[in-house]
This record gives structure tokens, C-alpha cells and sequence, in this order.
């Protein structure tokens, strides 16, 4: 069954609509996590709370981009939508997956509803 799936994705969520010959479902990946607060000051090597708290940040991530991973990785074809950085870090973890083929486009979009995704989705992928 061939499937399409777009996701708009920022650091705390992650709203994947797949589209099928059977119809079309939305799902969404809470991350559970806070606001990051980005620090200037340089690497420390003394383990300071800043750097620790940006290592469990990276690690949190990382939990939760294979959660998104595994809802698309049967997709033939992906799309990523969203605001800032994380559309990016989740494109470079699909090529280190070897799904990179798969991304049929990236586009800076800011804050969607869920039906404003999945019209969006519908768009780039009509029936």
C-alpha cells in the first residue's frame, strides 16, 4: 500500500499525517519536554548544570526523533514542515537512517493547526 506522510515538527511536537489509498490519518508525538534555554557562555569542562542540562536536552531529542521515525519510516514519500531547527536535526537523522531519499521536500512554515497541516499535506500530495 503506498503511503505519503507529512509532518510539521518543532521541539515539543510533532503532528504526522499520513495519507494512504485508503484514506487518511493524523497522529501526534508529544515530546514532553520544556522550553530549552540556549546559554552564550563557552563549553565547560567542569560539567556545569548548563552543559549537563544541554546534553539531556540533545538525549531527550534523540528519543524523540526515533519516535517519529519509526511512525514514517514505511512512508514512500515525506515531507516536513515547521518553524525552526528541528526539521533539520529530523532531515540529517533520516539520511543517517538512509531514508534521506524519501524527503520530497522541507518547508519553513510557522505555527499550523492540525487541519491546516493535513490540508497542507493533502496539497503537496493530491489524490
Amino acid at each position: 500500500m503506498k503511503s505519503q506522510v507529512g509532518l510539521w515538527i518543532d521541539h515539543r511536537k510533532a503532528v504526522i499525517v499520513t495519507v494512504t489509498d485508503e484514506g487518511e490519518e493524523t497522529r501526534l508525538i508529544d515530546s514532553n519536554m520544556e522550553k530549552h534555554v540556549r546559554f552564550a557562555s563557552g563549553s565547560s569542562e567542569d560539567g556545569s548544570a548548563e552543559s549537563t542540562r544541554d546534553r539531556q536536552f540533545a538525549g531527550h531529542l534523540d528519543g524523540y526523533y526515533d519516535k517519529v521515525i519509526a511512525c514514517i519510516r514505511d512512508a514512500e514519500s515525506i515531507l516536513i514542515l515547521g518553524p525552526g531547527e528541528a526539521k533539520g536535526e529530523l532531515k540529517k537523522r533520516l539520511e543517517n537512517k538512509e531514508l534521506g531519499g524519501r524527503i520530497v521536500g522541507i518547508e519553513t512554515v510557522d505555527k499550523m493547526t492540525d487541519r491546516q497541516i493535513a490540508a497542507r499535506v493533502r496539497q503537496h500530495f493530491p489524490a
